[in-house]
């Protein structure tokens, strides 16, 4: 672990202003930092999530701008606290499709017992027109052995693509939609390769939970080309696995992660969770084609295309990028 002995100092890349205005962060002497893999992921211990200053704020957002994936073991927060802590980074939703608490709107549960084990890969709420920014979970109760997360890091998926399958990607876009939870009608169409507002990188932006169709292309490319980005983003080299202790906290970055649940476990999971809205991804590159439905006459052929053709009549668009 990173045992600070003395004032860390991080250096972040202002929004808009990339190469060339610079803000330093301070990181409190007393915290701890150790990093859990190569592309991302780092524990943090030293800081109460439930009594926060600004000071302790901006150095959290530093290490997340840095690690995408934070974990604060033994924090433990009341519902109240965890409600508190989410609103210093944003505006708060409570999930739009799925229970949530009756009593505190903005904080979602999933119990493994009733069906909530989330073994897909997927980036959160990415059917809405503006996804999810961050989320932060709090592991109320885990299995002594079992049930870990993994989070891959976009950035690193994209970077170790080929330079001609960036190219190709950079200009793309996908459509989403809330078909696992049966609301197919609940759709976005997002571009295929993102621009992080802070750090200015590229991230791959499709996963294989909600993502359909690349607009661009027809059917059976998109299949291919969706097969091979959803199951390269699960790489290895590209991942941190958690194991989870109650109490835990985490918190990620949507803009630039996926991540899944191992469905390995017995007894009882039970998490909850608040997630800061108001996302509006950037393209990397602007679409220089328009989205792929095929002309003529109707055939069988045409299901393929459904979908992106109700898209498109719903919100009156020939052209999404």
């Amino acid at each position: 672990p990173l045992s600070l002995s003395k004032t860390l100092v991080y250096s972040l890349i202002k929004p808009r202003n990339r190469g060339r205005s610079m803000a330093q962060t301070i990181i409190p002497a007393d915290w701890q930092i150790k990093r859990l893999s190569g592309s991302l992921g780092a524990s943090v211990t030293g800081p109460n999530i439930s009594h926060v200053s600004e000071q302790d704020l901006d150095a959290i957002k530093a290490l997340l701008t840095e690690h995408l994936v934070l974990f604060f073991p033994g924090q433990s927060p009341s519902k109240d606290d965890h409600i508190a802590f989410g609103r210093n980074f944003g505006e708060l939703e409570g999930h739009p499709n799925l229970s949530n608490n009756a009593e505190y709107p903005e904080l979602f549960e999933l119990v493994a017992t009733q069906g909530g084990v989330a073994d897909e890969w997927h980036t959160d709420i990415t059917f809405r027109p503006e996804p999810a920014l961050m989320s932060i979970l709090h592991m109320v109760k885990c299995p002594d052995v079992g049930g870990d997360t993994l989070w891959s890091s976009l950035y690193a998926a994209y970077d170790e693509l080929s330079p001609p399958m960036q190219a190709m990607c950079d200009g793309l876009t996908a459509l989403h939609d809330a078909h696992p939870h049966n609301h197919p009608e609940q759709m976005a169409v997002h571009p295929v390769v993102r621009r992080h507002p802070i750090t200015g990188r590229k991230a791959l932006y499709v996963n294989e939970h909600f993502t359909r169709r690349i607009v661009e292309l027809n059917s059976t490319e998109s299949d291919a080309m969706l097969r091979y980005l959803t199951n390269w983003v699960k790489q290895p080299r590209f991942t941190v696995r958690y194991q989870w202790s109650a109490g835990t906290i985490a918190m990620w970055d949507n803009r630039c992660t996926q991540h899944m649940v191992l469905n390995d476990f017995v007894g009882e999971r039970i998490i909850q969770r608040v997630t800061i809205m108001g996302d509006k991804p950037e393209a990397a590159e602007s679409s220089q084609w328009q989205p792929y439905v095929r002309d003529g006459r109707l055939s069988a052929m045409s299901r393929h295309d459904r979908q992106l053709h109700q898209f498109q009549k719903k919100t009156n668009q020939g052209t999404f990028a």
